[in-house]
């Protein structure tokens, strides 16, 4: 039984609610948070779920990693605060989104990719098909290039022909 309380003690998620918590940007534009009379530099904001909730439950992490608490929905903070948010997030999981495939190669168990991107033509280089081209559902496909570079396509069927029948083979 005591184990069984020690593991919901250990489990116990502090959710921050904008009452309780302000958020600020620092001079050299850092997430600052104040909290309990703390004051925190140099936060990180985390997604707990990336793929399917990009505004709810939001890990908010000192600069050692710890978490200081979750925020469950973004939407009850000002607008202020939800900016301020929405960049720390934005600079932390930018993921460019693929629009068209113009080559890939395949050598010595890499895929070299030349790719068309909202940001401009880019050339990847892809190690392990499994690992690196992930399906997320029936239309989105996320790729991870061999430097942890992330990228998307939200739906194969906005791809052209050519495009999808190059990263078709990828997907089965």
């Amino acid at each position: 039984m005591s184990e069984q309380k020690g593991l919901e003690a250990y489990a116990e998620i502090r959710f921050l609610a904008p009452e309780e918590c302000r958020f600020e940007e620092s001079p050299g534009g850092l997430l600052v948070l104040h909290v309990d009379g703390e004051r925190y530099e140099s936060v990180a904001v985390h997604r707990a779920f990336p793929f399917t909730y990009g505004d709810d439950y939001l890990s908010v992490r000192d600069k050692e990693g710890n978490e200081i608490g979750m925020i469950k929905t973004l939407k009850v903070f000002d607008e202020q605060t939800q900016t301020l948010i929405r960049k720390e997030l934005e600079r932390r999981y930018f993921v460019p989104t693929i629009t068209r495939i113009d080559r890939i190669k395949e050598e010595f168990g890499y895929g070299y990719w030349e790719v068309q991107t909202d940001r401009g033509p880019r050339r990847l280089t892809i190690r392990g098909v499994h690992e690196s081209v992930i399906p997320i559902g029936e239309e989105r496909v996320l790729i991870i290039d061999v430097d942890g570079n992330r990228y998307e396509i939200p739906r194969l069927s906005d791809l052209d022909p050519k495009s999808y029948k190059l990263i078709d083979q990828y997907l089965v």
